[in-house]
């Protein structure tokens, strides 16, 4: 019962956040033009609900010259291929807000766990165990105010199986306020990409800013 009244919240908050965040979406769309060439949103491919892909959308914050298929954490020096104003959407988070549609349309939840590479194979087997695939992943979740980049593989399975387990509209309000106090503070946000036990990616756009890795 409660994942329909979920599925209306998540239609609710993000038509209301697409309306009004339009004119925040106009600036940094005209920002990010003039800054560097290139297109403005950034997509790629992620795992959805029951393991089905689907596009996430994101602003782009590297040059369009930046090794293809090459994660962050691998690139000589990350910093050249960041641009001026992606450096700014990655240290505020803004480069994820066109995802804001991904959640209208219904391929994401505002809270879920968040949706994996598509070749993140260990993480996908990892969340089996938990059942943490049968559900929407999310722009944030539990496991995201609990550690985000410094977690293993394992315990941030474990985090998303407990959501799972614990989903409920006062989990979920935990969750949202919890990013609020995370993302002011910048909690759990690892530099230089990460260590062989934490999540490696498949292309170069998820991390933070400076070569931090962020999912």
């Amino acid at each position: 019962m409660y994942m329909r009244i979920k599925r209306l919240i998540d239609i609710i908050l993000s038509l209301i956040g697409i309306i009004v965040l339009s004119p925040v979406f106009l600036i940094l769309i005209i920002a990010i033009k003039l800054d560097s060439k290139g297109p403005v949103l950034f997509k790629q491919k992620r795992v959805g609900l029951n393991k089905s892909h689907f596009n996430i959308l994101k602003f782009r914050t590297m040059r369009i010259d930046t090794p293809k298929d090459t994660p962050t954490h691998l690139l000589g020096n990350p910093d050249q291929y960041i641009t001026k104003m992606g450096k700014f959407l990655r240290k505020t988070s803004l480069d994820e807000l066109p995802q804001i549609w991904n959640i209208f349309v219904g391929q994401m939840s505002i809270i879920g766990p968040r949706p994996a590479l598509w070749n993140q194979f260990d993480l996908i087997d990892e969340r089996d165990k938990f059942g943490a695939n049968n559900v929407p992943p999310g722009l944030t979740g539990w496991a995201q105010i609990n550690g985000r980049d410094e977690l293993p593989i394992e315990i941030k399975a474990k985090l998303d199986g407990e959501y799972v387990e614990k989903i409920s509209f006062w989990m979920d309000t935990k969750c949202f306020f919890g990013t609020v106090i995370s993302v002011l503070k910048s909690d759990g946000v690892v530099e230089g990409g990460t260590s062989a036990k934490k999540e490696i990616a498949g292309t170069n756009e998820p991390r933070s800013s400076s070569g931090k890795y962020k999912q």
